[in-house]
């Protein structure tokens, strides 16, 4: 077999494609995106972008029901979205297989927290793998298809940031066709009115027994008998982590995280002689083995936060550092000054946030590119909870303290307001509310690397498909005072939120300007005027990369600007000029 270096989510796209997954979808979301835009690669699989993780899933139940082998992949807060259908599909179980990717994020790398997963595999009732390198995010596709379809259930695959975008060979294969299953009516297993779902539930729960005496067989879950003075239990990237720092000690690993198989846990325990377990974030195996009663350490030296690496490992089990540091010989330099993420130079989002904080309003915010307005310097932004909270919370705001009245600001993406704004928004209109609506449209889902959305025109796939128009949506939606604002013209953006703050009654302004990063035009590049720069810094308050004072001086970077002009308008002094136009 041919083998190469894959990331997690490369490896997992593989294996959709080698297991004859027929139909994909997912919410990008990092670290899971790129498992999606793999499987378009592939011209066998009909893989598509939804909405929201909710959506994506309930599209992939229907695929699932209809017969195909059906992957969907998310983020670990996607999850939260897609739960409602999950927890009913464990009831009526699969006609083609399905597995439902989660992909966490301990340490919060890009995400506002950091939950397990593995919570929901036992919520659900659902079995979970987790893989511990590519070459096993790939074949576990696989497996967990057949496992799917073999116990009538949907398969959670359990990745994390690590295991998505770390490398790792895999043997690639030929993909086996699977044909699509033939549909059957069957309202008592997939209509979950109460009577039926009564009867369903007994099928879970025997289910459950079932994959309990299956994870006590499978390969995947395995002892690795070494030196028995320390016995070590892992999944995932933390198995690698123990195998690097311990490498003579026994280890369990689970490739099978939920359900767990109490005997060979057991087993397991009795032939070491001191019992760890090695996971992150919460004690969801821990918890189980003590509920056996036997004695394992595990969070009493590994923390409930953050990730966790080869170095704790070593410091926590053996008391001492994996590697011995090298000396490092003393420097004079200044330490290397810290880099927060920001906007980038010529963001549409920039003079939004600089506006909003001028006029002292009380902005409730989303998840995006744009919640890097609530940083320094233009600390725009009050709230962010989850996607599409912006509307709804803004809502809150006002309803619960009427002091805010007409000060209340929503700002939200446009992939975001199709993903979970607009219920937000038709509940602002119902409910007599006043706040003022931004929807931040930068033509495409900007965080997670440009993905295409219900309003940009384009399919996963880049088929041409009908875009949708946000203000169109809005007025549908009962907003009768819906108007596009350019935000690089921050003196009508300024008047357009006094005046539609002022207004008492629900508005919208759909603030529309391409993401900077996707605007491939000529454009103009501006520099300061030495002689009329008195050094107010007013320019610097908006927080642009493209500009800095060095000894001193205000600068703007030539090879960093993309001529917004955003801070030409800031300028009082008329310091900052057009290159090329005779100025210096």
């Amino acid at each position: 077999m041919k083998k190469t270096l894959m990331t997690g989510n490369e490896a997992i796209a593989r294996g959709a494609y080698e297991a004859g997954v027929h139909f994909a979808a997912a919410y990008p979301g990092t670290p899971s995106t790129e498992i999606l835009e793999n499987i378009a690669l592939y011209d066998e699989i009909d893989a598509q972008w939804s909405s929201n993780e909710k959506v994506a899933l309930e599209v992939g139940i229907g695929a699932s029901l209809a017969g195909s082998r059906v992957l969907v992949a998310m983020k670990h807060v996607g999850v939260n979205v897609a739960a409602d259908p999950l927890m009913t599909f464990s009831y009526t179980g699969v006609n083609g297989g399905l597995v439902l990717v989660a992909a966490d994020d301990p340490g919060m790398h890009s995400s506002q927290n950091e939950q397990d997963s593995r919570h929901y595999a036992r919520l659900a009732k659902a079995p979970m793998l987790e893989p511990s390198d590519s070459s096993e995010a790939k074949e576990m596709v696989g497996i967990a298809l057949a496992i799917s379809e073999e116990f009538d259930t949907p398969v959670m695959l359990k990745s994390s940031t690590r295991i998505s975008h770390a490398q790792s060979l895999v043997a690639l294969g030929e993909r086996r066709e699977v044909p699509v299953k033939p549909y059957t009516k069957d309202a008592k297993k997939y209509v979950m009115i109460p009577a039926y779902g009564r009867l369903r539930h007994v099928v879970v729960e025997e289910r459950m027994s079932k994959l309990c005496a299956y994870a006590e067989q499978s390969p995947l879950n395995r002892i690795e008998w070494r030196d028995r003075k320390v016995g070590v239990i892992a999944a995932g990237i933390c198995y690698q982590y123990v195998r690097e720092a311990l490498p003579q000690a026994s280890v369990l690993k689970f490739g099978i995280c939920y359900p767990l198989p109490e005997k060979l846990i057991a087993e397991f325990a009795a032939g070491v002689d001191e019992l760890y377990v090695v996971e992150e974030l919460d004690p969801f195996m821990e918890e189980q083995i003590c509920a056996m009663g036997i004695k394992v350490k595990g969070k009493e030296l590994f923390p409930l936060v953050g990730e966790v690496s080869s170095s704790m490992v070593a410091e926590k089990i053996l008391g001492r550092p994996l590697f011995t540091p090298l000396p490092v010989p003393a420097r004079d330099e200044q330490p290397i000054p810290l880099r927060p993420p920001v906007l980038c130079p010529g963001c549409a989002h920039r003079g939004v946030f600089y506006t909003l904080k001028k006029l002292k309003l009380v902005v409730s915010g989303d998840i995006g590119c744009y919640t890097l307005g609530s940083l320094a310097p233009l600390e725009g932004m009050d709230t962010c909870i989850c996607m599409g909270a912006s509307i709804s919370a803004g809502l809150g705001l006002e309803k619960g303290n009427r002091d805010l009245l007409g000060k209340v600001v929503s700002v939200i993406g446009d992939s975001t307001f199709f993903h979970s704004g607009l219920t937000g928004l038709a509940d602002v209109v119902y409910n007599r509310g006043s706040i003022l609506t931004l929807v931040l449209d930068n033509r495409i889902t900007a965080m997670t690397g440009h993905q295409h959305h219900p309003g940009t025109g384009s399919t996963l796939k880049g088929d041409p498909t009908a875009a949708l128009d946000i203000a169109t949506i809005c007025r549908a939606l009962g907003v009768k005072r819906v108007k596009e604002v350019d935000p690089y013209d921050l003196a009508a953006l300024e008047a357009a939120i006094r005046e539609e703050t002022a207004a008492g009654e629900p508005s919208v302004l759909v603030v529309k300007r391409m993401c900077a990063l996707m605007d491939k035009g000529p454009k103009d590049i501006y520099t300061i005027d030495k002689d009329r720069c008195i050094e107010c810094g007013l320019c610097m308050k908006l927080g642009c990369p493209a500009i800095s004072k060095v000894d001193g001086q205000t600068n703007v970077d030539a090879s960093l600007c993309v001529g917004c002009a955003v801070c030409l308008q800031v300028c009082k002094k008329e310091a900052i000029v057009k290159v090329g136009d005779g100025n210096v």
